[in-house]
């Protein structure tokens, strides 16, 4: 995991704390898993693999993908949740309902 260590060394010269640099590298680890999955899902393709392997395989993808959106909009809702009750001017929340909106499209 040396790019785990990397980022956590950046992030903490630049000042972020521990349990960021760890969602950080997990979302990753998502990415790379998803780019797996969709390499897989090219070579089955290429292979003539059966159809109901490469749907299973893209139900892989989409689940993936989904639950790393779902990190990303729970990271955002507390952060914008910490940011109204320093500003206390409803604009975060409003920031908050709009990405619920665009991501549930």
């Amino acid at each position: 995991m040396s790019i785990d260590l990397s980022i956590g060394m950046f992030l903490l010269i630049k000042g972020e704390n521990m349990s960021k640099i760890k969602a950080k590298a997990d979302l990753i680890n998502r990415v790379k898993t998803i780019k797996g999955h969709l390499s897989g899902v090219e070579k089955m393709i290429d292979e003539d693999k059966p159809c109901e392997d490469i749907l299973f395989q893209i139900s892989a993808v989409k689940s993936s993908i989904n639950k790393m959106g779902n990190i990303f909009l729970e990271n955002y809702a507390k952060e914008c949740i910490l940011e109204k009750e320093a500003s206390d001017d409803g604009q975060a929340i409003d920031n908050i309902i709009k990405s619920i909106i665009k991501y549930s499209k």
